[in-house]
C-alpha cells in the first residue's frame, strides 16, 4: 500500500471521527445546559407539566412560535410566597421554565453543528475518493472503499432528520 494511500485514509478516519465527536459533543452539551436550566425540577410528560422542588405545578402558559419553545409557569402568588423564592427566581409573576419544541438536532445550534459534521464527512469522501482515483491497486482501493462506506454510513446517519424537518428559522420580513 503506498504512502499516499495511508495518510489519505488516516485523514479521512480522522476527519469522520471529528464529525461524529462534533455531533455527539454538541447534542452533549445540550443535554447538559438543558438539565442545567431545569435542575430540581421534574417534567411529567403524561400531564405536560413541571413540578418544582417545593412541590408547586408549572403549567403550560404559552407557546413561542417564534423561537420553537413551550413556557410552563408557575403560580404567582405560590411563588411568592415561597420559602426558597430568592434560589429559584427574581420574577413577581412566578417561576417560569421552557422545554423546546423540538429535539436537538431540529433545533438551530443542532442543525449548525450537524452541517458542519456534515462537511467534514463529505471532505473526506472527497480526499477517498480523489486517493482512489489516483491509486488503483487492489489493496488500495479495497482500503480506500472501506473508508468510503465508512463515511457514507455517516453522511447518511447524520444526513436524515437534516431533511425531514424544516429548518423553524422565522421568515424574513419583507416589505
Amino acid at each position: 500500500m503506498s504512502a499516499e494511500v495511508v495518510f489519505a485514509l488516516a485523514y479521512a478516519a480522522l476527519l469522520l471521527a471529528v464529525a461524529l465527536a462534533l455531533e455527539w459533543l454538541a447534542a452533549h452539551t445540550h443535554r447538559r445546559a438543558q438539565r442545567f436550566r431545569t435542575a430540581g425540577f421534574t417534567y411529567d410528560s403524561t400531564r405536560d407539566f413541571w413540578v418544582c422542588p417545593e412541590g408547586e405545578h408549572l403549567w403550560p402558559h404559552r407557546i413561542d412560535h417564534q423561537h420553537r419553545l413551550m413556557r410552563y409557569r408557575a403560580r404567582a402568588h405560590v411563588c411568592n410566597a415561597c420559602v426558597v423564592k430568592g434560589k429559584c427566581t427574581d420574577s413577581d409573576r412566578g417561576r417560569e421554565v421552557v422545554r423546546p419544541l423540538d429535539p436537538w438536532p431540529h433545533s438551530e445550534a443542532g442543525r449548525f453543528h450537524r452541517i458542519i459534521a456534515l462537511l467534514l464527512v463529505a471532505l473526506a469522501l472527497l480526499i477517498v475518493v480523489v486517493a482512489a482515483a489516483r491509486h488503483h491497486r487492489l489493496v488500495d482501493v479495497a482500503a480506500l472503499g472501506t473508508v468510503f462506506v465508512a463515511a457514507l454510513v455517516a453522511g447518511r446517519w447524520l444526513l436524515r432528520d437534516l431533511h425531514a424537518h424544516p429548518a423553524n428559522f422565522p421568515e424574513p420580513n419583507v416589505r
